[in-house]
């Protein structure tokens, strides 16, 4: 199947200009033959200088505008096909003009103005033919990276930036902020129930050794003697001591429970109020992640998880690729709702166009430069003298028909002078 040509009404439009011109051009050479042909008087003599100076003017300017785009009649004339000779300067040129007069910080400035880029982005992203393969794109990406962190480099990098990340005052804001969330929801209470009955565990798992280390101290404080006649007495009251205590505190009520209740909202405001508090804690937690063992320990688990996430990732109906395109969902209805989301979104875009604007119009000069310069010469000669090729034609018409009239007066002139 032929596609039809895009270029065809200026094909048919140059072909027309062309025939004029030349269709005048050859209106001249008629007249000058007939001039010779006239009995000779001053008619024709003026009608033969006339003519001849038209012929003259229409076959230079004939000349001018094919030397433009190709040697005149195939001849290799000095100077001529001056287009395709210079394709590469003309592409070059082109491309720095568009780019420092066309495409000028102040005229991107006015049409970023009356761009509505949050509306854009949000018809873009409320649309799941566009989000999902977006949501895709971005998840496949992850595999990538997620391969960046594991750099050597990086992982030197992380492991002295959080332990100052996190190891400051703010850290223990943070906590606080953690544990006020716990104590809004009851959620602090589970953490306690979970560690009490761990502890119960312990305590069951490890009794004979705890009995025997009461033993020993016993012996180590009152003697040998004493150690022999109280130590297993007292190893074992401690310890039933321990569980009734432990027992005790069920989910319904304890006093334990409350006292751990009052010490946690305690914290929370020392945290909160307190500078020097929150500064300690986050000292305790930069010692903690500068520890060679959690750090150990931390690694491990991102290996973990980094496998999981790049296996999720690989699969088109994974969990990455929902969470992604959720947020995109959530990035959309913000756009729509939020006046001050739409402002930032639109700033941020204002913004990042007009510092990527001097590397664009660098990199748009130098692209129009090679898509010109690549062009072969037949290509270039018939992309320019279609779209220019009908105002040539003119300088043709005009030269005919200037010559004609120059030569008409300069005729004129001579037979006055003459009488």
């Amino acid at each position: 199947m032929t596609l039809p040509d895009p270029d065809a009404a200026l094909r048919r439009n140059l072909r027309r200009h062309q025939s004029m011109a030349s269709g005048l051009l050859g209106l001249m050479a008629v007249s000058f033959g007939a001039s010779l042909a006239l009995p000779h008087g001053p008619a024709a003599e003026l009608l033969l200088e006339a003519s001849k100076a038209g012929v003259i003017g229409g076959v230079a300017d004939w000349f001018a505008v094919t030397a433009l785009f190709r040697h005149p009649l195939g001849l290799p004339i000095p100077h001529t096909a001056i287009l395709p000779a210079q394709k590469e300067r003309l592409g070059n040129a082109l491309g720095r003009f568009i780019a420092n007069h066309v495409v000028t910080e102040a005229d991107v400035k006015k049409a970023l103005a009356t761009l509505d880029s949050p509306s854009l982005i949000r018809r873009f992203l409320s649309e799941s033919t566009t989000t999902r393969p977006l949501a895709e794109a971005l998840s496949s990406m992850l595999p990538r990276l997620l391969a960046s962190i594991e750099d050597g480099r990086a992982r030197r990098l992380l492991a002295r930036l959080l332990p100052k990340l996190l190891g400051g005052q703010a850290s223990g804001i943070i906590v606080a902020r953690v544990l006020q969330g716990l104590v809004a929801g009851g959620k602090h209470q589970e953490v306690f129930s979970f560690i009490i009955q761990n502890l119960k565990e312990t305590l069951l798992a490890r009794e004979e050794l705890l009995r025997e280390a009461i033993k020993e101290r016993v012996s180590e404080q009152g003697g040998k003697l004493v150690g022999w006649a109280l130590g297993a007495t007292v190893a074992k009251r401690v310890l039933t001591a321990v569980n009734q205590e432990l027992e005790r505190i069920t989910p319904d009520s304890s006093e334990m429970r409350e006292a751990f209740d009052e010490w946690v909202r305690r914290e929370i405001d020392r945290l909160e109020t307190d500078p020097a508090r929150a500064a300690e804690l986050g000292g305790a937690v930069k010692s903690v992640l500068s520890h060679e063992t959690v750090r150990a320990w931390a690694w491990d688990i991102w290996a973990r998880l980094r496998r999981a996430l790049e296996l999720d990732a690989a699969n088109p109906h994974g969990r990455s690729v929902a969470v992604i395109e959720s947020a995109l969902a959530s990035l959309s209805d913000s756009l729509e709702r939020d006046a001050s989301a739409k402002a930032r979104v639109d700033s941020a875009f204002q913004s990042l166009i007009l510092r990527a604007l001097p590397a664009l119009q660098t990199e748009g000069a130098a692209y129009i430069g090679r898509v010109v310069g690549a062009w072969d010469t037949r290509t270039i000669t018939e992309k320019l003298e279609l779209r220019v090729g009908k105002d040539l034609q003119f300088i043709r018409i005009n030269g005919t028909l200037v010559g004609f009239v120059l030569g008409l007066a300069f005729a004129g002139a001579q037979l006055l002078a003459g009488k």
